[in-house]
């Protein structure tokens, strides 16, 4: 089954993009959450989707980097960035 929606879940590695947002709007620095913002550099463990299947999905930490962002809309897209640990198992699985 994991073979079927592999390159499925690799799609939501597109949920990553919405981090560049940050580039524009940036986040308040006295707002908290820092350190969750950061890991939106863990959005580059999606570019292991191209040799692992289902392991793009781990892009979407990149979203990460909208954490607690001052505009509701775009503190959403932060939330949706855990949505990455979906590729985490299949990174796993590649090591082993």
């Amino acid at each position: 089954m994991m073979h079927h929606v592999a390159p499925l879940l690799g799609l939501l590695g597109l949920i990553g993009l919405a981090g560049f947002a940050v580039l524009k709007h940036p986040v308040d620095k006295a707002r908290p959450g820092g350190w969750m913002r950061h890991g939106g550099l863990l959005g580059l463990f999606g570019l292991a989707g191209f040799w692992i299947p289902g392991a793009g999905a781990a892009g979407a930490f990149g979203a990460l980097g909208l954490w607690d962002h001052q505009d509701p809309r775009l503190a959403l897209w932060g939330k949706l960035g855990l949505v990455g640990i979906v590729g985490l198992p299949f990174i796993a699985l590649a090591m082993l």
